[in-house]
């Protein structure tokens, strides 16, 4: 009798926990199993990132996968946006990159698509595929088993990438690039190696134990090493990657990290020079940047809900040319409306080539202009106390104009913010913005001491 699973794995956007206590091979082969059995697939690929449980873990998911009849491309070692690349490209049924991102090494787990690299989420695919798999109630197997075979989409991946600019056009910037020891490793030494610029690479080895920080650039401990040498070396800037390289992070030539907002005011630019009067879409914890940005050149600005699943379904429907979160995830219409890790930084380096600046000139007006807290984390007793500390939040700051499209969103003419609940724990995440730094300041404590009422 196999053992039940912990349901907590089971997440808004992936499934994901520690190996081998929550994640297993057994595990593995029934949500290969459920995978195939929910989407009804024919033809499904799988990759993996370079945790030490990922080759295990991925053998088992394509075992399962198979059983249930489907057909199987393995990608082996690739990026999750390499998954995503070759799932759109070849018309598959689905996918499955075998990871957890930016998690610590003892965590593993999967993020799953449909066709045209359509995210499943809780609300659309991960709870069917949970509730198959805790009740054991996956349909019973063909009698055929699927094929595998293998496929190396590294270099049609590049080229892809490499198309959304002229490399020609990218001048000799001097950049530290700071894989992690992630998937950044594979992807950007072939992608570099055809730009102009002088790369320090640091942490190229692929190696899913970590050996010198962990793969997650949103946290300061772990862009140490790559800020001491873009100042030691006196570098245009620096790009650093998450494990799955689905991200990419940007970091100036004085050592200072980019905000995920000021990236997307720098990409919609980008585009609008480009493509006249297309729309972006932006999520509601941004700063006003991205609007006025979007704006200026000649583009449509729509605000979304935070979420790569609200994000890929919004940009379709308005046939948009990219979108942008906070948090680093960077959409785009060409890569068939998915995220990417590459693009960003390719697109940010012509972007300096065309304006003749450096990272650090780009940002300037918009570091003159804009003041933001950052987003800040506020764990509460329960989700009652959550529900609670929203409505006290609409409530006194009722005077301002206030919309509802994710959590709490209040708006005034010098200042806004929101508050967002996590989606899987009792935390409360602020985002506030201000036109001056006295002011962010000022109102930053004021919405947390009203927040932490309810703590």
């Amino acid at each position: 009798m196999t053992t039940a699973p912990d349901p907590g794995i089971f997440k808004a956007y992936d499934i994901r926990g520690i190996h081998p206590d929550q994640i297993t091979a057994d595990l593995a082969f029934r949500i290969g199993r459920a995978f195939v059995a929910f989407l009804g697939a024919r033809r499904i690929a799988v990759g993996r990132d370079m945790r030490l449980s990922s080759p295990e873990l991925a053998a088992a998911f394509i075992d399962g996968a198979r059983t249930q009849g489907a057909d199987v491309v393995d990608y082996g070692l690739a990026g999750t946006d390499m998954l995503y690349y070759g799932v759109a490209r070849d018309g598959l049924d689905g996918g499955a990159e075998i990871t957890a991102s930016h998690n610590p090494k003892q965590y593993n787990g999967m993020k799953l698509v449909r066709r045209q690299a359509l995210p499943l989420s809780g609300d659309a695919g991960i709870a069917e595929i949970r509730d198959m798999v805790i009740g054991d109630r996956i349909p019973a197997p063909p009698a055929a088993r699927g094929r595998l075979r293998s496929a190396d989409i590294l270099d049609d991946y590049v080229e892809h990438v490499l198309g959304f600019i002229d490399p020609a056009a990218v001048r000799p910037y001097s950049l530290v690039l700071d894989a992690g020891s992630g998937m950044g490793g594979l992807v950007a030494p072939p992608l570099f190696d055809r730009l102009a610029c002088r790369t320090t690479r640091l942490c190229f080895d692929i190696d899913g134990s970590f050996p010198h920080h962990e793969a997650n650039p949103l946290l300061e401990e772990n862009r140490r090493q790559v800020v001491e040498r873009v100042t030691a070396e006196g570098a245009d800037g620096a790009i650093a990657w998450d494990g799955d390289a689905d991200r990419c992070f940007f970091i100036d030539g004085e050592g200072g990290f980019v905000p995920g907002d000021f990236v997307t005011a720098l990409l919609a630019e980008a585009f609008l020079r480009k493509q006249p009067g297309e729309t972006v879409i932006y999520d509601v914890r941004a700063s006003r940047a991205v609007a006025d940005v979007v704006g200026s050149h000649g583009g449509t600005a729509l605000m979304n809900r935070v979420g790569h699943a609200f994000f890929k379904k919004r940009m379709r429907e308005e046939n948009a040319v990219f979108g942008g979160e906070v948090t680093g995830h960077y959409y785009f219409r060409e890569n068939f409306f998915a995220d990417n890790g590459f693009v960003p930084a390719l697109l940010v380096l012509e972007l300096m080539s065309v304006r003749g600046e450096t990272l650090g000139e780009l940002l300037a007006p918009l570091r003159q202009r804009y003041f933001i807290s950052g987003e800040i984390n506020t764990e509460m007793a329960d989700m009652d106390a959550v529900r609670d500390t929203l409505e006290r939040l609409a409530a006194r700051y009722a005077d301002a104009r206030v919309h509802r499209m994710d959590g709490v969103s209040v708006d005034y003419a010098e200042w806004h913010f929101n508050v967002r609940p996590s989606n899987t724990e009792p935390l409360i995440r602020l985002n506030l913005e201000a036109a001056d730094r006295g002011l962010m300041e000022e109102k930053r404590d004021e919405v947390l001491e009203v927040i932490r009422r309810g703590a």
